[in-house]
């Protein structure tokens, strides 16, 4: 298909033309990182323990077995991983379901890349269960591909969900923008071999080569990730 919209030059020099972006979900579209924390505080309430707020940092971003893994071990809960993370994606399910609050600047992000029919895939360290809940606020016809957490054999921090995803829409990952909130997901970012903007959400993240730092997703549109394939190459 063509696109009505004028492009605004696909490359910016021979070989550095932007192929994809790859985008995170919880707490880099949709304002949930906070959702997670208060459900496990609630699950590990009602299960005799009090989560201490330190933990937060630790767990942010992490895949389920991990996050879920060290809450266990930290609290000494008598309760499975199986168990646990059955009650926690209930819990955000629940969560979701009353609200599902949109980070500023995500919206008009990814309708400018829908109008530029860039290939977007979102890539989440989340189950799909809960994937395919947020997509009908994100609105699923903006991504051409998404990755679940639980279906890759290694989530992030790990750079198999970036290697699947380029691989899925047939691009070069060094070419993929990346956009994330947390440093296990700039860390798989970072291992596919992709540019990376980070947007802080609970943690600080520092710059670094191939890495832009910035405040906000309004800060990001399609000439500033464009204009990353140049300064980065």
């Amino acid at each position: 298909m063509t696109s009505t919209v004028p492009a605004l030059g696909t490359r910016t020099a021979e070989g550095s033309a932007l192929q994809a972006v790859l985008l995170d979900m919880d707490g880099t579209l949709v304002d949930t990182e906070g959702f997670w924390w208060d459900v496990e505080v609630e699950v590990f309430a009602a299960l005799g323990h009090t989560l201490d707020e330190s933990w937060r940092h630790v767990v942010v971003g992490g895949p389920m077995t991990r996050s879920a893994g060290f809450l266990i071990e930290a609290t000494g809960a008598d309760i499975t991983l199986a168990e646990l993370s059955v009650l926690l994606n209930q819990g955000f399910e629940d969560r979701i379901g009353q609200a599902l609050p949109l980070m500023p600047g995500a919206s008009r992000l990814l309708g400018e890349l829908s109008a530029h029919e860039i290939p977007t895939a979102l890539v989440s360290a989340s189950h799909r269960r809960i994937i395919d809940r947020v997509l009908t606020a994100l609105g699923p016809e903006h991504f051409a591909l998404t990755v679940a957490g639980d279906e890759v054999a290694r989530t992030k921090p790990h750079p198999d969900p970036y290697l699947l995803a380029a691989t899925g829409l047939g691009v070069d990952p060094a070419r993929c923008a990346v956009v994330e909130d947390t440093a296990t997901g700039v860390a798989a970012a970072e291992a596919a071999g992709c540019h990376v903007v980070a947007v802080p959400s609970v943690a600080p993240i520092t710059p670094a080569p191939r890495r832009t730092v910035v405040s906000s997703l309004e800060e990001v549109d399609l000439a500033f990730l464009r204009g990353l394939m140049t300064e980065m190459r």
